[in-house]
């Protein structure tokens, strides 16, 4: 059994920083993309950053210059730094894993984390 932990969110004024965090718990030998998406309410999923096992990052064009998305294979770690935040970043924040290894036969796709708020107002 893996989760997905996450910690950070809040409520932050316009144009200040945020760090969310995820760990993943349980048997896990190597972990394939991490990724943030979020939802804000109402609307849709989205990818905000996704990051492979070797450290390339993409991004969203909304986070582009302003979230920096960085992983710890030794801590099977997330993290989202997200700065400049404006109102329109008010979402649920919610880290994935596309695949991991959990032992040498076993693999265990589509991990999801419970999700965090972040709400940016003044």
């Amino acid at each position: 059994q893996v989760q997905l932990v996450e910690s950070g969110g809040g409520l932050v004024q316009p144009g200040g920083s945020l760090r969310l965090s995820c760990t993943a718990s349980g048997t896990i030998l190597s972990i394939d993309n991490m990724a943030w998406y979020r939802q804000p309410a109402g609307k849709e999923r989205e990818l905000v950053a996704s990051v492979s096992k070797a450290g390339n990052a993409n991004y969203a064009d909304s986070a582009k210059g302003r979230f920096t998305i960085s992983r710890d294979n030794a801590q099977s770690a997330v993290t989202l730094q997200m700065n400049s935040l404006k109102p329109e970043d008010t979402a649920v924040y919610y880290c994935h894993i596309d695949r991991l290894r959990s032992d040498t036969n076993n693999y265990i796709a589509n991990v999801w984390g419970q999700g965090t708020q972040v709400t940016v107002s003044s």
